[in-house]
């Protein structure tokens, strides 16, 4: 049994509910993506899953024991999230910022450990932030920016780590940059992934798992073989998508698509298809 699973949830603001009765496991020490259209409810779940917002019914599940029942402290020591957009660092310097990670563990009046500051030299250190830490997080790019978020949470020491679309804003060099990261994390550390992305290829490149998601319900989830495949994208994003293999991972890549107008346009685009193929032959 996963460590981290939803029974039957339902999440929402208010009198509107976003995700209705939901069963999700997260695999462990895997990388979990959510891939859905804008408002189906990734960051909802993501958000529910990490107790930053409170589930309308159902059941969230840690390590046998529902989340809303355990300390917050204790909760902290086991997951770390990186929300979408952080609050801002504004004068801090990137080593005061990344020792925010060891509040759970700290006592009395807070002050810093040996082994507390051991972890944050590590935490920068894995991240490619050491030069970093007497500069402002101000004064860095996005994608240096985004390092020292991850540092923070992975000053945390949790086994599990959330990232609601990290690659956000981030042009292409620095989105690769997060997700190897990312990857090195979980195949060396053994640290369990869970992370919203909009990009199918990101997603079907370095997730073990995706749940694909369509207002507030799984659609699928499974391998990238299973959930990057035509019919599952037409239904949640209403595509009429193309899929190939990525020559250098061997994964399902989205090569192309167009807008889904429904079965008369997807035989058209068969028989184009099978003419280009013919006329090529």
């Amino acid at each position: 049994m996963a460590r981290l699973f939803t029974e039957d949830v339902s999440v929402g603001y208010g009198e509107k509910t976003i995700v209705r009765d939901l069963q999700v496991d997260i695999p462990d020490q895997q990388i979990t993506t959510i891939i859905g259209s804008n408002g189906c409810g990734k960051s909802t779940l993501l958000k529910a899953m990490t107790r930053i917002i409170s589930h309308q019914s159902g059941s969230i599940v840690l390590d046998g024991e529902s989340i809303t029942r355990q300390n917050t402290k204790e909760l902290a020591r086991k997951l770390a999230i990186l929300p979408q957009n952080p609050d801002s660092a504004s004068g801090l310097t990137v080593g005061e910022l990344v020792s925010y990670g060891r509040f759970p563990y700290q006592k009395g009046f807070g002050r810093l450990t040996k082994r507390d500051l051991e972890v944050i030299e590590w935490a920068l250190e894995v991240t490619g932030t050491t030069e970093f830490k007497y500069e402002p997080v101000d004064a860095l790019s996005g994608g240096q920016r985004q390092r020292v978020w991850i540092a923070m949470s992975l000053a945390q020491e949790t086994d599990m780590i959330f990232l609601d679309e990290p690659t956000t804003y981030l042009d292409m060099a620095h989105q690769l940059e997060v997700l190897e990261l990312l990857q090195k994390l979980n195949q060396e550390e053994g640290r369990t992934i869970v992370m919203v992305l909009h990009d199918l290829n990101q997603a079907a490149r370095f997730a073990d798992y995706i749940v694909a998601m369509k207002a507030g319900e799984i659609v699928k989830a499974g391998s990238s073989e299973e959930v990057i495949e035509r019919d599952v994208l037409r239904d949640v994003f209403q595509i009429d998508a193309e899929v190939g293999r990525d020559p250098r991972t061997n994964k399902p890549m989205c090569l192309t698509y167009n807008l889904w107008k429904g079965e008369q346009n997807h035989e058209k685009n068969t028989n184009d298809a099978v003419h280009l193929v013919s006329a090529s032959s």
